[in-house]
């Protein structure tokens, strides 16, 4: 990571930026550094900074959920298994789509709209995981976004996720990306109905994929 300052403007969409280098550091295992460094880092004043680790925390990226503690998450990883997991996110997720479609803010839903294509140069899950939060944070439901920041910590977990050892389906990131932005378009569209439905389309896909490979995985 270049740590040499990067200058970012003092206005809404350089938040967004902001909020978006920070999130990289971190989906890379980087710790962020004191808010005096980062200001530096990237030229902007110590507020800009306070905002943009406050918008981190809301959307699940800089700290475990405030509900939880390293005990019960243990024991939530050990407890449970890939297919419990995506049967939670499918009766939970689509809820959330349908919620964030009524109560999102314009600034929500630019940010879901821009998560829902994968940057080149950020990793498949990160981005995954960033586009997910944001749709659950926009859901204006507090209690809904910490549950399902659990969840996926819980799911994100090696002794959780299916090992697979087949390479990765090269259309796959583009069907995906096409999934989110049909989630994204529909709670841009304020359509409640469509953003529920192509969330549990997307789902499903999820669900398939991890079945096939639970299979494969069985008859290695």
């Amino acid at each position: 990571m270049n740590n040499q300052a990067q200058p970012i403007l003092e206005s809404e969409a350089d938040l967004d930026s902001l909020v978006d280098h920070l999130r990289q550091r971190l989906g890379a295992g980087e710790a962020l550094p004191a808010e005096r460094v980062m200001a530096e880092q990237y030229a902007v004043k110590r507020h800009r900074v306070r905002q943009a680790l406050a918008l981190l925390r809301r959307h699940g990226d800089l700290e475990p959920p405030r509900r939880m503690n390293a005990a019960g998450g243990e024991s939530l990883i050990r407890a449970t298994n890939p297919l419990e997991v995506i049967e939670l996110r499918l009766a939970l997720e689509p809820a959330l789509a349908r919620l964030a479609a009524v109560r999102a803010t314009p600034l929500e839903i630019a940010r879901i709209v821009r998560a829902a294509t994968t940057p080149p140069d950020m990793q498949r899950s990160t981005a995954d995981l960033a586009f997910h939060k944001l749709v659950a944070a926009a859901s204006g439901n507090t209690l809904a976004a910490d549950l399902y920041a659990l969840l996926r910590k819980v799911g994100s977990d090696a002794r959780v996720r299916v090992q697979s050892t087949a390479p990765t389906c090269p259309n796959r990131l583009a069907q995906r990306d096409q999934e989110h932005r049909a989630v994204a378009e529909a709670i841009a569209a304020r359509d409640p109905e469509r953003a529920e439905a192509a969330m549990r389309a997307h789902l499903n896909a999820v669900h398939r994929m991890i079945l096939n490979r639970l299979t494969a995985a069985n008859a290695a």
